[in-house]
Parts: C-alpha cells; sequence; structure tokens
C-alpha cells in the first residue's frame, strides 16, 4: 500500500502515512545526510537537503476564516512562519528585535581605520545595525537611543526589549527569534544596494558642485 492518501498538484507529489519499509527509508536518510557532508558543491548539498526533507513526516495546515479576505489574511501568516522556519532549519536562529545587529557594532569598535572616511565608514555601518532595534522601540513609544544604550551597556546578546510588554528579556528564552538567513540576506541586500547608489551620489554631487561652480563665475 503506497499510503492513505496522496496528494497530486502542479509542483508536488505529497504521500500521507506511506507504506514504505522504514528501515529502507532511514538508510536513504543517512546516504542524504553523508551526502550533505561530503559534497563540494551548494547545489548537491541544496538537493540532498531537499530529498532528505521529502522523506520525513509530513503535517498537513488547514486555514479558514469567516471571510475570503480573512482566511487570504490568515493563509499569507502561515505561509511567513513556514518559510521563516525553512530558513531556521538552514541556518539557525538569532535574537529578534534587532539585537542580533546591535551586538554587531561592537564587533566593529576595534577595528583598525587609515583614514578619516574609513571611520566614517564603519560609524555609517554601525548606525545602519542599531536601525532595526531603534525602529522597534521608538515605535513602541520608548526613547530608541535609551533603549540601545542600555543594551550595549551590558554583555548578555540575548537580552533586547520585548515591545509588547515594555520589558527587557532574554530573547532566546521568550521566542522571539529570527532566522539567521534572514538577517544575514537583508544585511547582505542592504550593501549590495548602498554600493550600487554610492557612485551615483557622488556623480549626482559632483555634476551638482560642477554646475554650481559654472553658475558663480558668470
Amino acid at each position: 500500500m503506497l499510503g492513505t492518501q496522496v496528494i497530486v498538484s502542479v509542483d508536488d507529489t505529497i504521500i500521507l502515512h506511506g507504506g514504505g519499509d522504514k528501515k529502507l527509508i532511514e538508510e536513504r536518510c543517512e546516504q542524504l545526510r553523508t551526502t550533505m557532508e561530503k559534497s563540494d558543491t551548494m547545489f548537491e548539498r541544496e538537493k540532498a537537503q531537499e530529498r532528505l526533507s521529502n522523506l520525513h513526516d509530513v503535517a498537513v495546515l488547514k486555514v479558514g476564516g469567516a471571510s475570503k479576505a480573512e482566511v487570504g489574511e490568515r493563509k499569507d501568516r502561515v505561509e511567513d512562519a513556514l518559510n521563516a522556519t525553512r530558513a531556521a532549519v538552514e541556518e539557525g536562529i538569532v535574537p529578534g528585535g534587532g539585537v542580533a545587529l546591535l551586538y554587531a557594532t561592537k564587533a566593529l569598535e576595534n577595528l583598525q581605520t587609515q583614514n578619516n572616511d574609513q571611520s566614517r565608514g564603519i560609524q555609517i555601518i554601525q548606525n545602519a545595525l542599531k536601525a532595526p532595534t531603534l525602529t522597534i522601540a521608538s515605535g513602541a513609544g520608548f526613547d530608541g537611543s535609551l533603549v540601545i544604550n542600555k543594551l550595549l551597556e551590558q554583555d548578555d546578546c540575548n537580552l533586547g526589549i520585548d515591545a509588547a510588554k515594555g520589558e527587557f528579556v532574554d530573547m532566546m528564552k521568550t521566542g522571539i527569534i529570527e532566522p539567521v538567513k534572514v538577517v544575514r540576506t537583508a544585511l547582505v541586500e542592504a550593501a549590495r544596494s548602498s554600493e550600487l547608489l554610492l557612485p551615483t551620489t557622488t556623480e549626482a554631487a559632483a555634476d551638482y558642485w560642477h554646475r554650481s561652480y559654472e553658475d558663480l563665475s558668470r
């Protein structure tokens, strides 16, 4: 017997309560884990991880609501949660509320710089890393600067502010967490956007000063 139920869609085939030999399935899972460990390419590791996930247990989530709009909104929330869970499984989790980025600013404090431009660049990055926590705290009605200063004064990297309760808590213990992949991707994409913006801004500024100089010369 293949299983108690088979769900087929355009992209997936899901077999519920599969009737396969558990010993053979576990042996196949072990082969895939070995492949993931020994693989030299990200593509092979991702494919092995995908096959391994397909051999594990499956949960079916049913989303309901009083109206079509409510069902759609709840479905979006569930999909966001599932995507966050997948990201967490891939790369792990960090304390939420932006504090992972906030505490990363400490690693930049002791960097040696050779000129004022480098020092200013580090300061800009530190300010950017503080922005998520500052925005969350300010949006909840607190003084964002005071919250940041209090967090940076101590050494517990799990400590953050619970915006709903207005309390400083251990973010990991209270379940206020973020997937590493989400935080990392946001940071990398922000850096790439900045790289694209900097030459444009410099050119615009140079053109502005050039035009201003011409106006004054007339």
